[in-house]
């Protein structure tokens, strides 16, 4: 026979573990790929950066392109905005690069334009330190040039090991300023020429431009630096010291060996950066990235209006009531009015808060129970005795209402938010359980009801329970595990353990 049973259990089982799983895999999910926050009052830092480009227009068509930085170790862009009043704006994606691109029919004189955009700081994404390398370039050398590159080539690769030692070493021979250094430096910069002899040796390298952060400073500029790749894996080098690696305040403004600044129809253009730090609430970064999100896993209540998400917050807290209800009757053996009638209540009580909510709830209860035994003298049959209950408990709660707002209390006119049907039911089940039990029996239920509304509205009411059920839409498939695996549940509630005490202490 028990095995028998135990197979009959083994669906239920496979479902409770299979929401489980679910549950918890969406839950980790919205976590980990779409950084949603685990506490409510979780701050991220926000590196805000503008730049300001000043230019002379010639008083005709201009096109203006300008680098615009993206998603790298570190740091990933949360959004951006310009101020260029008068001129069309688009940006532009071609491959890896990406460019923010301005342009206007005719303009003359000093122009001014703004980009800003706001970096979030991920310092454990640090430790990835990957990327796509670029093509290696062809490079040709003769003479003099040929020679030089050919010496210091040589030198570097035999106190070498792999590409990043090759790197070091070729910026200290140039350090060494010697004639070979000197003659390769004299048409083009330092940083080109690392370049080409690396890509010569076959290392994957590029100029990029690096932007250091630093809070309140104004009118920076970027650095060059050398993005030297093996296989995936990148290292930046200071090309003047030879100094490796990338510090946390170090953002690749421009990484692909391009341009800054692309102008046509203008001259003598500048570019300046002024840059911010904060604090914000982790929150309000998600807000942002979901409103320009088009990943369609990311299933959650943010993609609905902004009234129905109002309304979901608080029926997502229904399964933590739900929970607290099956605990507290099927695992400590609480006698309850009504199955969920205490979850309902406690949605109350997050609109009244507690203590208005316990006044009205007796002050409503207590003057129906009097209208309903007055009711039951004239043998209505139950569909009428109900509706005229629920008629009754209306004009209760408006007298209330009315006497609260003249006595100056506004705190009584919350009590319009009492489910007025399941007080009805509430007021009719207790008059038909004092006619059938005994008013005992009414106040151990009805005292069960509300202690375990109170408990069911103490925790709805956290506002990590808040958050979670509400940013995590995977744990009411959790919830419903939970409720399963006590519904499955055979052993002695806690209520009964002092019912069998006597026995134990016999034997």
């Amino acid at each position: 026979m028990s095995k028998t049973v135990s197979s009959n259990r083994v669906p239920l089982y496979i479902l409770v573990l299979g929401l489980l799983a679910t549950g918890l895999f969406l839950t980790f999910y919205r976590h980990i790929v779409f950084d949603v926050p685990w506490l409510p009052d979780a701050k991220r830092q926000i590196w805000s950066i503008e730049a300001k480009i000043e230019f002379e227009a010639l008083g005709q068509p201009v096109r203006l392109s300008l680098a615009v930085p993206d998603n790298q170790p570190g740091f990933e862009r949360v959004s951006e905005h310009t101020a260029s009043p008068g001129y069309g704006l688009a940006f532009v994606e071609e491959g890896v690069k990406r460019r923010a691109e301005w342009s206007v029919r005719e303009a003359n004189g000093r122009q001014t334009l703004y980009y800003q955009v706001d970096m979030l700081f991920d310092e454990s994404s640090f430790n990835k330190m990957l990327g796509t390398p670029p093509q290696i370039e062809t490079v040709t050398y003769s003479g003099p040039e040929e020679t030089a590159v050919t010496q210091l080539l040589q030198r570097a690769r035999s106190r070498s090991a792999d590409p990043f030692t090759m790197t070091r070493e070729l910026i200290a021979e140039f350090n060494n300023e010697s004639q070979v250094a000197q003659l390769l430096v004299q048409q083009k910069s330092r940083e080109r020429r690392l370049v080409e002899m690396l890509n010569l040796a076959g290392i994957p390298a590029r100029v990029v431009q690096t932007l250091f952060l630093e809070d309140g400073r104004r009118r920076q500029s970027l650095v060059s630096y050398l993005q030297v790749f093996s296989g995936d894996e990148y290292a930046l080098f200071n090309p003047q010291s030879g100094q490796q690696g990338q510090v946390t305040n170090q953002l690749l403004w421009e990484q692909n060996s391009g341009s800054l600044l692309d102008l046509v129809g203008g001259r003598d253009s500048r570019v300046s950066f002024s840059i911010i730090s904060q604090e914000v609430p982790a929150a309000r970064i998600y807000q942002e990235k979901v409103a320009h999100l088009k990943n369609a896993m990311d299933f959650s209540i943010h993609s609905l209006p902004l009234e129905e998400q109002t309304m979901f917050k608080g029926i997502l807290l229904i399964p933590v009531g739900v929970l607290v209800v099956v605990i507290m009757r099927i695992l400590v053996g609480i006698r309850t009015s009504g199955t969920f009638m205490p979850v309902l209540i406690a949605l109350a009580f997050i609109q009244t808060t507690l203590i208005t909510g316990l006044v009205g709830f007796f002050l409503i209860v207590g003057v129906g129970l009097i209208i309903r035994s007055y009711l039951s003298r004239h043998n209505l049959l139950l569909v009428a005795r109900i509706s005229a209950v629920i008629i009754s408990v209306i004009i209760i709660i408006a007298v209330f209402s009315i006497l609260a707002y003249g006595l100056g209390l506004a705190e009584g006119l919350k009590v319009t938010f009492f489910p007025m049907i399941i007080l009805s039911w509430t007021i009719e089940r207790m008059s038909i359980l004092w006619e059938e039990e005994g008013a005992k029996e009414v106040f151990v239920q009805g005292g069960g009801s509300l202690m375990v509304a109170v408990l069911a509205y103490l925790v709805m009411i956290n506002p990590v329970v808040r958050h979670l059920m509400f940013n995590f839409i995977g744990l009411q498939l959790v919830f419903m595990a939970l409720v399963l695996m006590c519904g499955n549940y055979t052993g002695y509630r806690l209520s009964e353990l002092r019912r069998f005490k006597p026995l134990v202490q016999g034997n």
